[in-house]
């Protein structure tokens, strides 16, 4: 049995180390700390991973929330603290797209660019000045012709429920880059082309990286012209095709010859067309008077010769075999084709050679029949489109120059009026346009369908921005 003597040094040892726990514990923390660093990240880790977080005195009560999830695992892929500020990013682009009025339509998904409104534009058009531009021949150059108003450049095309994209000349250029827009057709389509080499031009500051393949200077007579822009490596062509089926000669036994027009076959320039990035074709006034417009004798199917022939008929059957070509050769995975519609003429009093006339006219006419006339050939057109394999554009401008009454070159279409020389107004010319002018809006049409529907998937490294 123990003495009493030792029993009281014995229960003072547990408490003496109760006691000196809290003042030796802070002299120890400092060699408990002095690890490898292993040890201290498993410290902060997993022993010290109980110590609640501090929560703000005007925090929610979150005992009804679920609790937060825990850390994620240290890892190699864990943001690193950078050693030095990173570069900005660069500045975003505008959007290309001005979305619309209507917020449904937003977009243009669902928005018909053809049912809108001309609407004065005194700040951003003409999209070129006129006389700068030395692409315009006589016949369309009307200011250069002594036509003494200008209000006819200065007007805008705004569909009703959206607005089209911004046009932008130098983005233009860009989505064409390294490749081929071609205009097949007649006087009109030149009309167009002469419009997209003017505005295309001011994209360019040194004017000179832009010129004609040949050398040829544009002129009625010539029927193909390839311009170069070096600095895009792209080419915008135009190739003359009054009908887009193959005009002939007919020799009689009497070894007289005789116009012919082959509705069953492709026209010769068709090989040009193939393996073109962008195609824009067009035919419809030569359809209009003449021999095409009386028949006789005039249309061939194999090698039936009609005695006479519905020139309304013929152009159907004209328009199906460009579709079927364009259906066998054109690859919608690579190329983009549109057809431009029939623009409207404004003769009064007759028409192109039976003393028509449109001059004085300065301003758009706003109502009317002609507002909502619509031609036959262009019903045929959205039938034969609407049955084909390849997917075709239709630019349909008709609707929109049903109102330009005022955009024609009319008396000014010829240069002799700018020497002063008495022009005739026997024959005006009501059915071209004046340029800067309406056809200006045609090619803005087509930008806005190349940034909305870029569509070829070849395209796709050339056109996401």
């Amino acid at each position: 049995m123990p003495s009493a003597a030792l029993l009281p040094w014995r229960l003072a040892v547990p408490l003496l180390a109760l006691i000196s726990v809290p003042f030796l514990l802070p002299l120890a923390l400092p060699f408990l700390l002095r690890s490898s660093a292993p040890s201290r990240q498993a410290l902060s880790v997993h022993r010290l991973d109980w110590i609640p977080s501090l929560v703000p005195l005007n925090a929610p009560d979150q005992s009804t929330t679920p609790p937060p999830a825990p850390p994620p695992p240290l890892a190699s892929t864990l943001p690193v603290a950078p050693t030095s500020p990173p570069s900005p990013p660069p500045p975003a682009s505008p959007p290309p797209l001005e979305m619309g009025r209507d917020d449904e339509a937003a977009g243009g998904t669902t928005c018909d660019v053809y049912d809108g409104e001309w609407v004065r534009d005194e700040e951003a058009r003409p999209l070129y000045a006129p006389e700068t531009c030395p692409y315009v021949d006589e016949a369309y150059a009307c200011a250069s012709n002594g036509r003494p108003d200008a209000g006819y450049t200065r007007w805008r095309w705004a569909p009703r429920r959206c607005r089209l994209p911004r046009f932008n000349a130098t983005d233009f250029l860009a989505r064409l880059r390294g490749k081929r827009l071609m205009l097949i057709g007649d006087s009109m389509n030149r009309n167009q082309f002469e419009s997209l080499l003017c505005i295309l031009r001011e994209a360019l500051p040194d004017k000179t990286r832009m010129f004609e393949t040949h050398g040829y200077r544009i002129t009625k007579g010539r029927g193909y012209f390839v311009f170069k822009f070096v600095d895009y490596d792209c080419t915008v062509e135009f190739v003359r095709s009054h009908f887009l089926v193959r005009e002939g000669v007919r020799y009689n036994r009497q070894r007289n010859s005789n116009p012919i027009l082959q509705i069953d076959g492709i026209d010769k320039t068709a090989t040009r067309w193939r393996k073109v990035d962008v195609l824009v074709f067009n035919t419809g006034h030569w359809w209009t008077h003449g021999k095409t417009a009386r028949g006789k004798n005039y249309y061939m199917e194999g090698k039936t010769l009609y005695p006479q022939f519905d020139s309304t008929e013929a152009y159907r059957r004209a328009l199906k075999t460009w579709a079927r070509w364009i259906d066998k050769n054109m690859d919608p995975a690579k190329s983009v084709v549109f057809y431009r519609g029939y623009s409207t003429a404004h003769f009064r009093g007759g028409e192109w050679d039976s003393g028509g006339s449109c001059n004085g006219e300065t301003e758009p006419t706003f109502r009317g029949a002609v507002i909502g006339s619509y031609p036959p050939k262009m019903r045929i057109a959205e039938e034969v489109i609407s049955g084909m394999r390849f997917p075709v554009r239709l630019l349909n401008v008709t609707k929109l120059t049903n109102f330009r009454k005022d955009g024609h070159p009319s008396v000014y279409g010829k240069a002799a009026a700018a020497a002063g020389r008495k022009v005739s107004r026997r024959k005006q010319d009501c059915s071209h346009w004046c340029l800067p002018g309406v056809p200006d809006a045609w090619n803005e049409l087509i930008y806005a369908s190349l940034v909305m529907d870029p569509k070829p998937r070849s395209w796709k490294h050339h056109l996401d921005h």
